[in-house]
């Protein structure tokens, strides 16, 4: 909910400096700014990403042991019953 308030906050503030931009009332160095902070925002974003996907994999791997591991257990116990 609170994420969905935020994007039409930011869809209503991109609209207005839209207009702004389209009357020159918007310096061109503060559009670029604003641009590179968006990139280093979406960079940051990528790279924690990146960082999650790992340690999920991870405990994927650990879990994928653990099964196997059972599995075989109980397979083994199943043929000397």
């Amino acid at each position: 909910m609170f994420g969905n308030f935020l994007l039409k906050v930011s869809d209503w503030i991109l609209q207005k400096e839209e207009e702004a931009a389209k009357n020159c009332e918007i310096p061109l160095e503060e559009i670029e700014e604003q641009l590179k902070k968006l990139y280093e925002k979406k960079e940051e974003l990528k790279r924690r990403c990146e960082e999650e996907e790992k340690m999920l994999d991870s405990l994927i791997e650990r879990v994928e042991n653990i099964r196997v591991t059972e599995k075989l257990r109980c397979e083994k116990e199943k043929s000397d019953n």
